[in-house]
This record gives structure tokens, C-alpha cells and sequence, in this order.
């Protein structure tokens, strides 16, 4: 049952699938899936053992224990206390301003220069048209000022 003005349910999923910009979606999850894994190696490879090397453990090691002590099993499992590990939140929020960095400097800013340029070589340039509207304006005020001089100079002369 599909009305004659109404496309139907295929041909509007169809539409929405071929737009640029579900395509460009797509694209995008793809990447950053892959470069979220090389930007977690970095932090997880690099920067957490180099605050191992200046400080006493690896940063995702570092923890703190409030009510008392955290009491830990074999397991290494605490079992009494409440444990804060803050040295993984630090570390995830180390890999979240790598990530947005990269992606900002290396995506983001390119391409809003580059769509800038472009948006600039096809505006069309109007230097002409307004250049002759103001000789125009000018031509126009020296005659009312012709005029308006003239009553003077011929009643005076």
C-alpha cells in the first residue's frame, strides 16, 4: 500500500544510504577505530611506563583507598575499603587529549582551510560593479551641486 506522491520505505532508505554524508559517517567511525587503537599503544606503550620511570609505578598502577584500609585478596581483588583508581582515569583522559589533538590538527584544521580556499576561489569578485555605482553617485552630486551654485553666480555676476 504506498500512496503515488510517497516514496516508498526502499527508495527512502536507499536516498539516505547514498547521501555523502552517512558515507563520510562510515568512513570516519572506521578511522577512528583505528587510530583509537595506535593512540591507546602510544599512552599505554610510552607515556605510562615514562611515569613509571620518574614516579613509583606505571601511571594506570597509581590508586588511592578511602574508608580505611583496601584490604586485597590473592586475586588481587579488593575486598574492604573502597579503592580509586585514578591513575587509569588519568590515563584515559591522557588518551583522550592525544586523540582529539590528533584528529584536530591533522583533520579538522586542514580541512577547514582547504574548504576556506575553495569557498574563496568561487566566490565570484564584484569589485566593478560597486566602483561604478559610486561614479555614478559622485557625477550626480556634482551636478546638484552645479545647480544648486548656479542661481548664485549668474544672480551675482
Amino acid at each position: 500500500m504506498s500512496d503515488a506522491g510517497k516514496p516508498s520505505l526502499l527508495a527512502g532508505f536507499k536516498e539516505f544510504v547514498m547521501r555523502g554524508n552517512v558515507i563520510d559517517l562510515a568512513v570516519a567511525v572506521v578511522i577512528g577505530a583505528a587510530f583509537s587503537s595506535v593512540v591507546n599503544s602510544v599512552v599505554n606503550g610510552i607515556i605510562n611506563p615514562l611515569v613509571g620511570a620518574f614516579g613509583t609505578k606505571d601511571l594506570a598502577g597509581y590508586s588511592s583507598c578511602l574508608k580505611g584500609p583496601c584490604v586485597a585478596n590473592e586475586k588481587g581483588e579488593v575486598t574492604s575499603g573502597i579503592h580509586i583508581l585514578w591513575g587509569s582515569v588519568l590515563s584515559a583522559a591522557l588518551t583522550f587529549l592525544i586523540t582529539a589533538a590528533v584528529v584536530y590538527f591533522l583533520m579538522v584544521l586542514p580541512m577547514a582551510r582547504y574548504l576556506a580556499r575553495r569557498a574563496a576561489r568561487q566566490q565570484p569578485v564584484e569589485v566593478v560593479e560597486p566602483v561604478k555605482e559610486e561614479v555614478e553617485e559622485i557625477a550626480l552630486l556634482r551636478d546638484i551641486r552645479d545647480a544648486l551654485v548656479a542661481p548664485r553666480s549668474g544672480g551675482a555676476g
